[in-house]
């Protein structure tokens, strides 16, 4: 009967042993040796270079595609604004300013907010559309006129003769919204100014460029503005931005504190809509 033990091995068997202990040895060595080696780069700037490379790619697919209207650059979306070669932090820094409820009225103060390039300001201003919230104090006789913008020479036509089909030409806008459009302007009593476009539901800013490109307030509605000191509450909430807890408000701090020496004292009063003060001083007066 053969004894042999058959975990016996021969001289060369147990070479072959020792020299494959000796690669896994090596390669163990050499994972170790690898892993506690200091990294010589800091790994935020590999993340953040892929992450730019990244952006900056899907940049250069948004400026091939991405037409550009005139706009109110308060209303910038962060999809514009990167299109257009704004970074998040300059995007974030005009966001934390107008959560304070103040406006930029100049390409001057939006490059001091924003602190965006000399040569980036270059590409922006032509295409930026402040506000004016004076009323022309004389009506436009002409219901047409004609406008220059980075797009082109348009003509120009009344938002406030605009039917609702008119309304439907315009790129985003169908039955619905034109229909909201004619109705809150019957509301108003007439757009005052462009920029009460802003303020229909569910019209994109976007869209309202698109539409000023076509309509505007060519000629100013009378209106008949309502004494902030004199005025009940039932007379405050028939206007359009005032509702009856906001008017109920409004009379609660005229008997606390007295007259409104100024409009833009409302700003003071509980649930105003600070970002709003523009359009409703033009349906108020002292």
């Amino acid at each position: 009967m053969n004894n042999k033990s058959h975990f016996r091995f021969n001289k060369q068997e147990r070479s072959g042993i020792f020299f494959l202990l000796l690669v896994i040895i090596g390669l163990q060595s050499g994972y170790y040796y690898s892993k506690a080696k200091p990294f010589d780069r800091d790994p935020r700037v590999v993340l953040n270079t892929l992450e730019q490379s990244k952006l900056d790619s899907l940049r250069n697919s948004m400026v091939n595609t991405f037409k550009i209207y005139p706009f109110n650059p308060n209303y910038i979306s962060d999809q514009k604004g990167y299109a257009m070669g704004m970074s998040v932090e300059e995007l974030d820094r005009l966001f934390a300013f107008r959560k304070k409820n103040r406006f930029v009225n100049t390409a001057k103060e939006f490059q001091e907010v924003t602190q965006i390039s000399d040569s980036l300001l270059g590409v922006m201003s032509p295409f930026f559309k402040f506000p004016d919230w004076k009323i022309r104090q004389e009506p436009i006789v002409s219901e047409r006129t004609v406008i220059k913008s980075p797009m082109g020479t348009f003509h120009v036509m009344d938002i406030n003769t605009a039917t609702v089909e008119d309304l439907k030409e315009i790129s985003g806008i169908g039955e619905t919204l034109s229909n909201r459009i004619i109705k809150f302007r019957d509301r108003l009593g007439g757009f005052l100014v462009n920029e009460q476009l802003y303020d229909v539901y569910g019209l994109e800013p976007e869209v309202v460029e698109r539409t000023l490109l076509r309509y505007q307030v060519l000629q100013v509605p009378a209106v008949n503005k309502i004494d902030i000191n004199m005025a009940t509450e039932v007379e405050l909430s028939k206007l359009v931005y005032i509702n009856k807890e906001l008017a109920k408000h409004i009379i609660i701090y005229r008997n606390e504190q007295g007259p409104f020496s100024s409009l833009d004292e409302l700003t003071n009063v509980t649930t105003f809509p600070k970002d709003r003060i523009g359009r409703i001083k033009l349906y108020l007066t002292l």
